[in-house]
């Protein structure tokens, strides 16, 4: 059902739970492609380059191996996936990448899952829910 699906990936939310939902959209097809998209904001590179002289190259190496532990998850569940980095502002990027690539569906993790916190989605799940055509499962 799903054959493309797009992950933004965020280091600051737990994504305990995304693989076993990416599990259950794509079990049965071995055509589906799982693409974990992280969007490094410019403000976050400016200060890799200014204060610890790293470039985006170096800085989405080191970001690939801190994703590892979901990475693996993925592959010991056998799913084709792809990473992909870029930069810039979250929302847009993450809009602009549906746009060009024509997902079938968007996961995205819930960093906000505590019940006395007042608003229950994150700023970018929240504005990517509002904003995309394509559909979006939030998985807390």
């Amino acid at each position: 059902m799903y054959n493309n699906i797009l992950v933004p990936y965020d280091f600051g939310n737990a994504f305990n739970n995304v693989p076993d939902q990416l599990e259950a959209l794509t079990r049965g097809n071995d055509q589906a492609k799982i693409t974990v998209y992280h969007v490094i904001s410019e403000t976050e590179l400016a200060n890799y380059v200014r204060y610890q002289n790293k470039h985006f190259e170096e800085v989405t190496k080191e970001k690939e191996v801190d994703m590892k532990p979901f990475i693996q998850i993925l592959e010991d569940k056998g799913m084709n996936y792809e990473i992909v980095f870029t930069t810039g502002s979250p929302t847009i990027e993450i809009l602009d990448e549906l746009e060009k690539n024509h997902y079938d569906i968007v996961v995205m993790s819930n960093k906000r899952s505590r019940i006395e916190i007042k608003h229950v989605l994150g700023h970018v799940t929240h504005k990517v829910a509002k904003r995309s055509n394509t559909p979006v499962l939030i998985v807390k």
